[in-house]
């Protein structure tokens, strides 16, 4: 795990800063950033998120997919958890707090956005991020790559339709139109781009799989530089909000840790009873529990605007997800030795 991910939280946490204290002195620079709109889409903050989702998009490799059906007890844990219990869960968890247990402490019209965010997060799981929870538990980098290059083709076509569905159910209005060209926009055609370019990268290289691994290494500095500027933006835009509501933070992050740890434990405890070796087990249960928060960041945004409370609570999923998941590969390591033996898949 590199110096940037095992501080990403602390990294996140000054940009907050930044953004909270250049959004108080000069709002005005920021209103002229939010007018840079076409078609419900936030220039700047598009490119941004494009920084990030690229290079994560090269890394997924779909010829992997030939070999699902030889171990699928593992992927079908992943599959059901991700798109059958989390994003329901999540909305559940959200609506919870937001509409019972914090009734009177938030106006309603500002519960009713941090709920819409917690159901995008909920509603998208993790792609690259899991690859490195995967590792730090030993697992099985090649079943771990098969999950998420089956996640990432279920996603095109379940993303839409549940977070518009569990939307629906929480009376959010929700515009098809723009939900559809977020999808499009920052998984389709990323995954699409991805894909051009991972094969043309290997095949200039005579076959040679690392370049692929250079290539990316070689993006990680833009990567990083996306997540933080479009961190920087959003709190920027939320500063009046968050300054004079200090505990808002602490408020959206408590259904969050829930959710993690909830799925975590239910992920972990089905490859427990299921009898799949620790290799597998573990990152089954990180990649249902992590999430794919750069979609979920840009989805808000596209749908709800960048100073709305929807985009404020999926990047409050950023300052929680690292500290969550670093625990979380503590007790998968502790709890090795109550699994089977390793088995890998190739």
């Amino acid at each position: 795990m590199g110096l940037f991910e095992r501080w990403l939280s602390l990294w996140v946490g000054l940009a907050i800063s930044a953004g909270i204290s250049l959004g108080y002195v000069a709002p005005s620079l920021f209103g002229f950033i939010a007018g840079l709109e076409i078609a419900s889409v936030n220039l700047v903050v598009a490119v941004l998120i494009w920084a990030m989702i690229y290079p994560m998009m090269v890394a997924v490799d779909f010829s992997s997919l030939k070999d699902i059906g030889s171990k699928p007890k593992g992927l079908i844990i992943t599959l059901v958890v991700n798109w059958l219990i989390k994003p329901f869960t999540m909305a559940a968890l959200a609506v919870l707090f937001f509409d019972y247990i914090y009734s009177g402490m938030i106006p309603g019209e500002d519960a009713q956005q941090y709920i819409a965010g917690l159901i995008l997060l909920g509603a998208a799981p993790c792609t690259a991020m899991v690859f490195i929870w995967s590792q730090m538990t030993k697992g099985d980098a090649a079943y771990t790559l098969v999950q998420v290059s089956v996640n990432d083709l279920i996603m095109i076509v379940a993303f839409g339709p549940i977070v518009a569905l569990l939307l629906g159910v929480t009376d959010i209005v929700i515009p098809w139109e723009t939900l559809l060209l977020s999808v499009g926009l920052y998984v389709v055609i990323p995954l699409a781009a991805g894909a051009v370019t991972r094969r043309n990268l290997i095949s200039m290289h005579d076959g040679d799989v690392e370049a692929v691994d250079r290539f990316t290494a070689s993006l990680k500095p833009l990567s990083i530089i996306g997540l933080l500027a479009t961190v920087i933006l959003l709190f920027a835009f939320q500063a009046k909000t968050i300054l004079s509501q200090p505990l808002l933070i602490l408020l959206i992050s408590v259904p969050i840790i829930i959710q993690s740890y909830g799925i975590f434990g239910l992920s972990y405890a089905a490859a427990w009873a299921w009898k799949l070796p620790h290799n597998i087990a573990a990152p089954c249960a990180m990649i249902g529990t992590s999430n794919f928060f750069e979609l979920a960041v840009a989805v808000a945004i596209g749908l709800f605007g960048l100073s709305s409370g929807a985009a404020l609570a999926t990047v409050v999923g950023v300052l929680v997800e690292v500290p969550v998941m670093l625990s979380l590969v503590a007790i998968a390591n502790r709890t090795k030795g109550h699994f089977a033996n390793e088995l890998r898949f190739n």
